[in-house]
């Protein structure tokens, strides 16, 4: 892990991969044998991220789902999926790059997936947008979404946003009306779909993607209508309480388990996704693979009961007569 994408919590393991990784070099350079110092090394450095990881504060769950390192939509379809072939445009306005989508295959079965991208650098930030869609990407997701309907296939989501676009170009264009169109349109969809927050599902430009029969949340993701910065700004008009609102929002995957929000928590590796993104994804694939396998022995008109009493058990609400 380099010095420049590493949280303040991750100081201590940062300073033991850097011991290992100068020990290597030097055992390379000079021939020395240092299994046994690379040995202790390796096991102090796995406790150490273990017991970090084991003990974060709501805000450092925030910082770890937003970190620049971990795997972002498009290395899952890599890492679980096989014949990937994106699908581009909402056939109206443009192609908005801030969501991918397509055709691909999980355990021999066709799938429609369909995810937030972010960039691993500005230039790519940039043309993705930050992953923050536009509604042209929410009609693009619609699109394919209504296509694997046609074909009777599932649909896999991955959130990753810290919310949808709020530019004038997307509010002319009708970023509210786009999506709340897909809320509605998700809903009444008669295949199986799961979505998957693998990073930070941020307000209406992640549940634009949620509406599904099975909402898994990888372990260090989050889920909350607000950031808990923009939380802070309206309550308390400083950003500086980002940790009482992140402990008031129960953002986290316990806490949206718990509240019935998230169907499944998919565990990460000590040290989070980004340490070791081959196990999460092989984590990652077995759960979409279980969970594609008990949605298809369900039929249509079930599925849709199901779902809409799914999310009408949320929350709670109170009715008055004459009201």
């Amino acid at each position: 892990m380099s010095s420049a994408a590493h949280l303040a919590f991750e100081r201590d393991i940062v300073e033991i991969e850097d011991q290992i990784s100068r020990l290597r070099e030097m055992a390379a350079k000079r021939g020395l044998d240092v299994a046994d110092e690379l040995r202790v090394l390796t096991a102090k450095l796995d406790v150490l991220r273990d017991e970090t990881y084991r003990n974060l504060t709501p805000m450092e769950q925030v910082q770890v789902a937003r970190h620049p390192r971990r795997p972002y939509t498009l290395d899952y379809i890599d890492g679980i999926f096989t014949d990937w072939f994106e699908l581009r445009g909402d056939r109206c306005f443009r192609n908005d790059e801030a969501i991918v989508g397509g055709w691909a295959r999980l355990d021999d079965k066709s799938v429609m997936v369909i995810g937030h991208q972010k960039g691993r650098d500005m230039k790519e930030n940039l043309r993705r947008n930050f992953g923050m869609p536009h509604p042209e990407g929410y009609r693009k997701a619609l699109r394919l979404m209504k296509m694997a309907a046609k074909f009777g296939r599932p649909v896999v989501t991955l959130i990753d946003t810290p919310g949808a676009y709020p530019g004038f170009g997307a509010e002319e264009r009708g970023q509210a009306e786009a999506i709340a169109t897909n809320l509605r349109e998700m809903a009444r969809l008669r295949i199986p779909t799961i979505s998957v927050v693998i990073g930070e599902g941020g307000s209406g430009g992640a549940l634009a993607l949620g509406v599904t029969d099975r909402i898994l949340l990888l372990e260090h993701a989050i889920y909350s209508v607000i950031s808990p910065e923009g939380c802070a700004a309206i309550l308390w008009r400083s950003a500086d309480e980002r940790e009482k609102a992140a402990q008031s929002l129960r953002l986290t995957s316990t806490d949206l388990l718990a509240l019935g929000v998230a169907d499944e928590v998919v565990a990460e590796p000590p040290g989070g996704a980004h340490a070791d993104p081959d196990s999460t994804m092989a984590a990652l694939g077995e759960a979409l693979t279980r969970n594609l396998r008990e949605l298809a022995a369900v039929d249509a008109d079930r599925l849709v009961t199901e779902r809409w009493a799914k999310y009408e058990a949320l929350g709670t609400w109170t009715e008055r007569d004459g009201e």
